[in-house]
């Protein structure tokens, strides 16, 4: 049995989807009162000792996090108890019983400054969010060295068909309005469906490794809007590039790079995100 720590979040959705479409049983943690049989209480603000792990539970992912990097610059201590404390408390108690947990980490816990860094490059995160990741790497690298069943898998851009951005740049392109979108602030996208794809492959074999999954190439997302406006067939001169910092997009938001080396996944069981443009066409 698998447990999904976060059943409504988007790729946790599709990870629970994607092992039950296997055969395999799947139970869902909610912080809303549970109404389905497969659905049971957790809420990440609480005491996680409190939870009780569903009997016959042998692999399980945590998805639950604050992500946004505004909401963790503004909040850095509500934030941490989330992705830090509480996230390695789980991790560590479901571990002691022998539970293999996957935890999902970010991009961000490394500055940007180079491309396709490899899974054992020194951490160097310029974000309150990467601090927060990387800081709740280190207790769970330490488990792992003591023989703990825990994985790691890092992720940058995750998208998935009617992406909100992509759906309202259609929308107003295809009207002949123009778009802003930002020059300075750059994409990896990796589909949802190979990252849940990813997921569920190590948590079946409970691989107990830092992995990373992104896609082979950035783009900007400016290039992204003229690639709509292209596709559309309507004039790239409608998207206006502007700038991420000069409108107030938080500290860390604009890494030069988001890919990370993703040979592991590659390798063991020949996953790969398509290139950035092909990604954001299939959308």
């Amino acid at each position: 049995m698998f447990l999904v720590v976060g059943g409504n979040s988007e790729i946790g959705s599709a990870t629970a989807q994607l092992i039950r479409s296997r055969g395999g049983e799947v139970v869902c943690t909610t912080r809303r009162l549970p109404t389905a049989p497969n659905e049971v209480l957790l809420d990440l603000g609480g005491p996680v000792q409190d939870f009780a792990i569903p009997e016959g539970v042998k692999s399980a992912c945590i998805f639950v996090a604050v992500a946004r990097l505004a909401a963790c610059e503004a909040d850095p201590a509500g934030s941490a108890r989330i992705n830090v404390e509480q996230s390695a408390a789980l991790t560590e108690m479901l571990a002691a019983r022998g539970v293999y947990t996957l935890f999902l980490s970010t991009n961000q816990v490394f500055n940007g400054d180079t491309p396709h860094v490899p899974w054992d490059a020194p951490v160097s995160p310029i974000s309150e969010y990467g601090r927060q990741k990387a800081a709740a790497e280190r207790t769970l690298r330490a488990l792992m060295r003591e023989g703990a069943p825990v994985g790691i898998l890092r992720l940058a851009k995750v998208v998935s068909p009617g992406m909100s951005l992509v759906e309202n740049w259609k929308r107003e392109l295809a009207a002949g309005r123009p778009i802003r979108a930002f020059h300075d602030m750059t994409m990896a996208p990796t589909p949802v469906k190979v990252v849940a794809e990813a997921i569920a492959r190590m948590m079946e074999d409970r691989l107990p490794a830092i992995a990373q999954l992104t896609g082979p190439s950035d783009v900007t997302y400016a290039d992204v809007g003229r690639s709509i406006a292209e596709s559309l067939g309507v004039d790239p001169g409608l998207v206006q590039p502007v700038s991420a910092l000069d409108n107030g997009m938080p500290h860390g938001s604009t890494p030069r790079y988001t890919t990370l080396d993703s040979s592991l996944l590659l390798a063991r069981y020949g996953l790969t995100a398509p290139a950035a443009l092909d990604v954001i066409r299939e959308l």
